[in-house]
């Protein structure tokens, strides 16, 4: 499964690589955080994304709200709105088959797969409707936000 990155923006908030040192420094805290309130966050279930690095080769580990799609989950590469894609999406395009997730305890390896066409716009639009904050963030931007499909990876 090939996933081919999607156009930063030209506009959107802010961030930059000020913003990712901080969410790098802050990452750990923030997930222990999101575990003591029931993987949890602004009422959105939490899963653990860990994912090889596109550039460093090492395993980073990200809390992302997800949504459940069948047997997959969805997870939504929003960055708040920012003009720039979040490391995260790179890491999986880059290594989409060797992607672990973590739900409710559990360590499961998926692959990746970005929608798109009508199943992305169908996803989008049930989601955006149900969780404003994610239409917000469309707003705030001119990059299309990428919507990504887990699947367990096969034999697992």
């Amino acid at each position: 499964m090939e996933i081919v990155p999607v156009k930063n923006g030209t506009r959107g908030t802010r961030g930059g690589k000020a913003m990712m040192w901080v969410m790098k420094v802050l990452r750990r805290r923030l997930i222990n955080s999101h575990r003591k309130q029931g993987d949890k966050f602004r009422g959105m279930d939490v899963l653990y994304l860990t994912a090889i690095g596109a550039k460093s080769g090492e395993p980073r580990t990200t809390a992302l709200a997800y949504f459940r799609d069948g047997d997959g989950w969805l997870v939504i590469a929003s960055a708040g709105g920012s003009a720039r894609n979040p490391a995260w999406y790179y890491n999986i395009a880059k290594h989409p088959d060797r992607v672990t997730i973590e739900v409710g305890g559990t360590r499961i390896p998926v692959v990746a797969e970005q929608l798109t066409g009508e199943r992305r716009a169908e996803v989008w639009a049930k989601v955006a409707g149900e969780h404003t904050g994610f239409a917000g963030y469309q707003a705030k931007t001119d990059r299309e936000i990428p919507v990504i499909r887990l699947t367990r990876s096969p034999g697992s």
